[in-house]
């Protein structure tokens, strides 16, 4: 800040000058106190001057008695996993409330490497959501798959100098921290030299792997699924992340770990959430309102939403109403539902009852080298055959409807796919360096009864998964993808009955959100002509049954993975 813009917001506090804006008749809601203040609001130059009684402005708002409450934060969010640019997303999120994110570009930097991190950088540039960035640290996730790229230490540094990018994101190798990793190693301390954060990714870590990770200065997780695993990790300095995505849902489980003691140590974050679920149901303002559903303190609830994710990140301007903050400001109807009736971010109004009211945002346009990145040598049915004879006993993927985690089954096959039996064959086919590596297995729980469905959203290296109950309809999947440059699939018959085209690194649409939610939905209607009864996301869950760092198996490019003995294993048991 410069002297005469530090000077014009002094004035402004002390009433010598009028301010921008006032909110006057409104409740603050005050989360450092967990309390509301009836008083005005003063802005001026988008920051807060004052909370008080104010009178002289450019533009009064009257907030009619509504709640006035801080901007929410996203602590942890891929992007890429919307399945939009971070200008469509923008303008999802800000309707929702939300004016921070926390972000990791670790999706598109599996398939695009450093061109895909910068492409994010430069797409969420100038945007009224504040994108903040962590860089990716385990790209690729682990040694036992491949990625579209290698980023080591040294690929990494440059984009510490950005003004927008706050540390390292979620280091998922715990190995690597474990055994000290000469790479692993440089990337932690190269954090230390730049005074950054570094988050974690403590699944399936007991008390001793969160030892390691405090030890190594990694200072988040956002993988508990238990109030007891939560509270090992605030035991040890750890800041606990909610999430509460797509498909992991841990809320309601960590909930009762919140104490008012405990609670400046947790905060909300959604992870990977889709489109659909976005425009449905919202992004963290769904946090809120799931956590004041099952008890908590509302005041308590948008604290953590804002002020504690705020202060996690370094954000000292953000989370509060406060003078000297940022005026990303919520005008709330009511502390139940939190329906958000105005959204301002510095002082302007960016959404209202649900709609993006602020600019225009000009379309993406992504390089050629990232529209191009589905290479892969011609697939047959030879090349998708299970080297399994009648009888054998076989190592299968279990699924967990609405987890991440999988359970690992050893059953005896007669015939696959078997229909009857609901077990499915599934294949990872490596997509960027034209290696020729297809991951085969078994996945039961899907619940397809007809047809094959494909993806080239597969969790973290995003390989091109299908799944299906014949080859004929995996292999028309398969080349349906090809076709469109990636994205997602549903094949009957040898028939495309629906697809979401997704050609920026087979990850994201160029399309407006609101084309490529009409997508969605259109894809997941054509679900039930596939025989599809269940009351989960076969798509979302098919493309996390290839992430080898969540228990118990999974599979990747170079075959099926046990998680406990992290090596690959036979199909064969």
């Amino acid at each position: 800040m410069d002297k005469n813009a530090l000077k014009r917001r002094i004035d402004a506090a002390s009433k010598r000058i009028p301010a921008d804006l006032i909110i006057k008749n409104g409740k603050i809601i005050d989360v450092f106190n967990l309390e509301t203040i009836e008083a005005d609001v003063a802005i001026i130059d988008g920051y807060i001057a004052g909370i008080g009684s104010y009178k002289d402005a450019t533009e009064i708002v009257d907030a009619a008695g509504r709640y006035i409450s801080p901007a929410f934060i996203d602590a942890h969010v891929h992007i890429e996993s919307s399945m939009v640019t971070p200008k469509e997303f923008a303008k999802v999120l800000l309707a929702h409330g939300v004016t921070t994110v926390i972000t990791d570009p670790h999706e598109i930097a599996n398939v695009s490497g450093t061109k895909g991190i910068s492409f994010m950088l430069q797409q969420s540039e100038g945007l009224p959501l504040d994108v903040r960035v962590m860089l990716p640290s385990c790209v690729p996730a682990t040694q036992f798959e491949n990625a579209g790229a290698t980023l080591d230490a040294e690929s990494l540094h440059p984009f510490y100098a950005h003004h927008r990018v706050l540390g390292l994101a979620e280091v998922m190798d715990y190995p690597a921290v474990l055994n000290g990793k000469e790479d692993m190693l440089n990337k932690l301390l190269s954090v230390s030299h730049n005074a950054a954060i570094i988050d974690g990714h403590g699944a399936g870590l007991d008390a001793d792997g969160i030892n390691v990770y405090a030890s190594a200065g990694i200072t988040t997780d956002h993988e508990c699924t238990t109030a007891e695993e939560a509270l090992d990790r605030i035991r040890r300095g750890l800041y606990v992340l909610i999430r509460e995505g797509s498909v992991a849902k841990d809320l309601a489980a960590l909930i009762p770990a919140v104490t008012p003691a405990n609670a400046s140590r947790f905060m909300f974050c959604t992870d990977d959430k889709h489109l659909d679920d976005l425009v449905a149901e919202g992004s963290v303002d769904h946090n809120v309102r799931l956590a004041i559903g099952h008890g908590m303190n509302p005041l308590q609830a948008i604290q953590l939403s804002s002020l504690n994710a705020a202060r996690c990140y370094g954000l000292q301007e953000k989370g509060a109403i406060a003078p000297g903050y940022k005026a990303d400001i919520l005008l709330l109807d009511d502390l139940e539902s939190i329906a958000i009736s105005e959204v301002y971010v510095s002082g302007k109004r960016t959404a209202s009852n649900g709609t993006y009211t602020g600019q225009d945002l000009p379309a993406a346009e992504p390089p050629e080298t990232l529209t191009d990145s589905i290479h892969i040598h011609q697939i047959t049915e030879k090349n998708l055959a299970l080297n399994l004879d009648n009888g054998n006993s076989a190592n299968v993927i279990e699924i967990i409807p609405n987890k991440l985690v999988t359970i690992k089954k050893k059953i005896t096959v007669s015939d696959v796919p078997a229909v009857k039996d609901d077990l499915l064959k599934i294949a990872v086919i490596e997509r960027h360096h034209q290696t020729g590596n297809i991951g085969l297995g078994l996945v039961k729980g899907l619940l397809l009864k007809e047809g094959a469905i494909a993806s080239t959203v597969a969790h973290d290296s995003h390989n091109l998964v299908v799944a299906g109950t014949n080859d004929r309809d995996m292999l028309a999947a398969i080349s349906a993808i090809q076709e469109m440059k990636g994205g997602y699939v549903i094949v009957k018959n040898g028939e495309v009955l629906a697809s979401v085209p997704l050609p920026i690194s087979g990850l994201m649409s160029d399309k407006s959100f609101e084309q490529v939610n009409d997508e969605i939905l259109t894809l997941k209607s054509k679900l039930k002509e596939l025989g599809f009864t269940g009351d989960f996301d076969p798509f979302l869950t098919m493309s996390f049954l290839t992430l080898p760092v969540i228990p118990e198996i999974k599979l990747t490019d170079m075959g099926l993975f046990d998680f406990s003995s992290f090596s690959h294993i036979s199909l064969k048991a």
